[in-house]
């Protein structure tokens, strides 16, 4: 067990046998035993490879340890995600998730329900505009109307899902989602603007509704992003504030409904594309003035803030509280020290950052 948590904590920031061994003053070769469970560390070695890796020595003996499955990642097709890169994201993701199933055996009650998806989705999708009801019926079955969504991270995790995001920053990360067991986790990055955050979050969500129904011409990546769309907008609110057929479409119009809807300026003209309100030769023009302005990376004006999950450390304070745990104890599951954890509940930090 130790050794396979020192390789995910080695994963999880990017280290190589050789640079972990370097930082606590041992050898590459007892790394790998250690790894191996050839050798177990010393005491002043085990809190030495705590320090480096920046976790506590409790993270060493923590179970239970979980497995991610069927692994989605959101492909900018342009963008590849290196082995390195996807092993740090994906030893995060267990990390968080091992902590919220810590967390959930402590307290005398469930605090997380079951992911549900409706039981009349079709079992095969043939065509993208197929897509479309299916969003719909998604925000139907959990009573979210047609309105914004204004806390997307919030509405997941209230829903069944366990959402985490990543202090990982590469940019060619955005998200994914996987399964644990009965668990479905999406991870997102925290380090993209809130419209692009929350498109992702969307994405994610239509690969864990989609995929299994998706006939085989159909791109997995075209289709989550239909959903996401179509999600985070339905075609009926989308015509009922841009109107039915437009020749064109105005940039500040556009920016007051990103603000609006949480949805990106260029979503929302791909979203008008979809439902039929401009044509593709007004898209075309659309997505021209975007690419000569360079705003295809990062649009005008101010940016959406990110959205964070609040679930897990609400119910680690209220544990704390409770008395089911103590201290030391919510330090670890918050990943803080005990230090940091003190001077959050005198309201000296929040969030890590200090109240002045």
């Amino acid at each position: 067990m130790l050794g396979e948590r020192l390789m995910q904590a080695r994963h999880a920031i990017g280290l190589s046998q050789r640079a972990l061994a370097k930082n606590v003053g041992v050898s590459a070769m007892m790394i790998s035993k250690y790894e191996r469970a050839r050798s177990v560390p010393s005491s002043d070695v085990l809190l030495a490879l705590a320090r480096a890796l920046g976790v506590r020595t409790e993270y060493f003996f923590r179970i239970p340890a979980v497995n991610l499955e069927h692994v989605q990642h959101r492909n900018r097709h342009v963008w590849k995600l290196p082995i390195s890169a996807e092993k740090k994201v994906l030893a995060d993701a267990r990390d968080q998730l091992e902590r919220w199933l810590v967390l959930d055996k402590i307290t005398p009650a469930p605090w997380s329900i079951p992911f549900t998806l409706p039981d009349d989705l079709p079992d095969i999708i043939e065509d993208l505009d197929a897509i479309e009801p299916i969003a719909t019926r998604m925000r139907h079955h959990w009573k979210l109307g047609l309105n914004p969504i204004p806390d997307l991270i919030d509405t997941l995790e209230s829903r069944g899902l366990k959402v985490f995001t990543t202090k990982f920053d590469d940019p060619r990360f955005e998200g994914m989602s996987a399964l644990a067991g009965e668990h479905r986790i999406i991870v997102v990055s925290r380090h993209w603007p809130g419209d692009r955050q929350r498109f992702t979050l969307a994405h994610e969500l239509g690969h864990i509704v989609l995929d299994d129904r998706l006939a085989t011409h159909i791109d997995k990546e075209d289709a989550a992003n239909r959903f996401a769309g179509a999600f985070l907008v339905p075609e009926e609110k989308v015509t009922e504030v841009l109107g039915n057929h437009r020749q064109s479409l105005e940039f500040p119009e556009l920016y007051l409904l990103k603000h609006e809807f949480g949805l990106s300026m260029a979503g929302w003209s791909y979203r008008a594309l979809a439902t039929g309100v401009i044509s593709k030769t007004s898209h075309k023009a659309f997505r021209q003035v975007f690419a000569r302005e360079g705003w295809k990376e990062k649009e005008p004006g101010e940016q959406c803030p990110p959205e964070s999950p609040r679930l897990f450390d609400q119910t680690v304070y209220r544990a704390l509280s409770e008395g089911w745990i103590g201290e030391s104890k919510a330090a670890e599951l918050l990943s803080i020290t005990t230090h940091e954890l003190a001077a959050r509940r005198r309201m000296e930090t929040i969030d890590g950052n200090s109240r002045e």
